[in-house]
């Protein structure tokens, strides 16, 4: 079902367009934690270290095709307020093989540089060969990030968030079904949680195509209706490269901070791997809240709605700030038993370790909400360079502050989770500064 989000009331029309992105993307991250949990508690210590550093390199491979998706999506998301069939449709099919192209060259570079990922990240001799074992099959799984990513992100900004939820609900119940078969049944150890991750990537990828490609002709190839001008591509590059870059720096970030991680040994790479997990469970809703509102934004950006952006910009930073009060002080207290889920109860240090870096983010989850929402306006409004100034200020301050802080004796490992909250919070005060200052021309359309 289509949702035109120019009409109707503004939280009411956000929020409901914006659960079914939540509901699947706890689906996405049950399936995640499914592979954490079961290879944590059944194949020990080592296996969830290889499980969990791999993760953090396939979250930031897989997210330069998000960020592609996402930027092309604000691009239907306005083309689509503007009641303009055909730019949706040449914008679609622009967006597509660019996707496609980028998307082979990035599977063909992850192959090839298989055996630089340990030097890189700094992985141990006693981790690499479960993980190399366990990259080796979850990177034939990129095409699938592809296809559905980019039919879920043509799908949620012409306003159908249902779809994506129900393709990714079969897919997640498959993964922790194959998970338990393969690993405790077949006994096929980290490859088989790699098999399981893959096919249900693809189950996904492959019926949103089907499904979209049914329902939608702006998306069907044929005689005459592929077109790819120079001028859609340069519009679709401008949106969606830039949003790429600022997913893609963000997870590098990320995978430079794992490497850091990585350096201190096994039983902080567990613990590591287990609360990344918990610490994007708990967030991810007011993630998600902050893609639907930029699809809210953009929709009424292009149909030149001011009062209701303003409207709904006001309703969802009260929104995201009390969902993130809440989670914060969910996740600080009861830190310890949501890392006794994913670890054995002896494994002490493990343990400790994660319930130290849960209760030092979980305290600041409101600095995440908000970068969320600034990420989103951004990009709606046709601005994703700006997202990408906050990105290099949020990461840039982690790397930096993780790498200095965790040098000194006294603050250890400890100084790398604080580098996290102050990075979001740096972000924070020059996104909002960056829009009480140009609020006007932000707004104003060409």
């Amino acid at each position: 079902m289509n949702r035109d989000l120019t009409k109707g009331p503004v939280m009411g029309s956000m929020l409901r367009f914006a659960i079914p992105m939540i509901l699947g993307d706890l689906l996405q991250q049950c399936y995640n934690v499914a592979d954490t949990l079961i290879v944590g508690k059944y194949l020990g210590r080592n296996a969830l270290a290889a499980v969990g550093s791999s993760f953090t390199l396939m979250t930031f491979l897989t997210s330069i095709l998000l960020g592609l998706c996402m930027g092309s999506g604000a691009v239907f998301s306005i083309r689509f307020g503007q009641r303009d069939e055909d730019g949706l449709r040449e914008g679609a099919h622009a967006a597509f093989a660019l996707i496609a192209a980028l998307t082979l060259a990035l599977n063909v570079l992850a192959f090839a540089g298989l055996d630089w990922v340990r030097v890189f990240l700094r992985v141990p001799a006693e981790v690499w060969g479960m993980m190399r074992e366990y990259l080796a099959i979850i990177f034939g799984g990129i095409a699938a990030t592809f296809l559905y990513n980019y039919f879920a992100s043509f799908l949620r900004a012409v306003g159908n968030s249902l779809a994506p939820l129900a393709f990714l609900a079969v897919s997640a119940a498959l993964n922790v079904a194959l998970d338990l078969w393969f690993v405790l049944g077949l006994g096929r150890g980290v490859a088989g949680a790699a098999q399981a991750t893959v096919i249900a990537q693809y189950i996904s990828g492959v019926g949103i195509a089907a499904y979209a490609l049914a329902g939608y002709p702006q998306l069907r190839p044929g005689r005459g209706r592929f077109r790819v001008k120079p001028a859609c591509i340069r519009e679709i590059a401008g949106f969606s490269v830039l949003t790429c870059v600022q997913q893609s720096v963000m997870n590098l970030g990320i995978l430079m901070v794992q490497g850091l991680v990585n350096s201190f040994g096994p039983t902080v790479m567990a613990a590591f791997a287990a609360a990344v997990k918990i610490d994007a469970f708990a967030y991810m809703p007011v993630q998600d809240f902050g893609n639907a509102f930029s699809t809210f934004i953009a929709q009424n950006y292009g149909a030149g709605e001011e009062g209701r952006i303003r409207a709904g910009l006001r309703g969802a930073v009260a929104a995201a700030l009390a969902f993130c009060a809440v989670v914060s002080a969910l996740v600080c207290v009861f830190a310890r038993p949501l890392m006794g889920l994913f670890v054995e109860a002896g494994e002490t240090g493990t343990i400790l370790e994660g319930v130290r870096y849960l209760r030092i983010e979980g305290a600041f989850y409101c600095g995440i909400g908000c970068l969320f929402l600034l990420y989103g306006l951004y990009r709606a409004l046709g601005r994703p360079g700006m997202s990408v100034v906050l990105t290099v200020v949020s990461l840039g301050t982690r790397v930096a502050l993780a790498h200095l802080l965790s040098a000194v004796p006294a603050i250890g490992v400890a100084g790398i989770w604080w580098s996290v909250p102050i990075g979001w919070l740096l972000a924070d005060a020059v996104g909002l500064l960056y829009y009480r200052r140009r609020q006007g021309a932000l707004f104003a359309r060409d």
